[in-house]
């Protein structure tokens, strides 16, 4: 879809989103998903900690996301992903080969920081 083909949204849309800067704590590998992920641990601030299933895998090691700041969409409802319950959405760019370039902010952020 190209961008001129898109539906508008609203500035109202984009305020009922909850997009959050935070840290991840602890990542693993996640052998029960259909598609190669990553179970993460998200520091959101204020003791704050929620977990996502991130398909990630072809870019990132678990060791290398642990202390990574990542911006997450947190006003989702839980999903199961098999017998993991993901509780945020982790922002990323599909690259044309299929791997996911997660989307960070540019400097170092207190966790929970929201993306106005």
């Amino acid at each position: 879809m190209q961008i001129a083909e898109m539906q508008h949204a609203t500035m109202e849309d984009f305020d009922r989103l909850d997009i959050r800067v935070g840290t991840i704590v602890r990542a693993e590998a996640f052998p029960e998903a259909r598609k190669p992920a990553y179970k993460l641990w998200i520091d959101l601030g204020g003791g704050d900690v929620r977990r996502s299933s991130a398909q990630i895998t072809d870019l990132y090691t678990p060791g290398s996301l642990v202390g990574r700041q990542v911006i997450c969409v947190c006003g989702f409802p839980p999903r199961q992903i098999g017998p993991w319950m993901s509780e945020v959405l982790v922002t990323g760019f599909h690259q044309p080969d299929g791997s996911v370039v997660l989307c960070v902010p540019d400097g170092k952020l207190p966790d929970g920081t929201r993306l106005r």
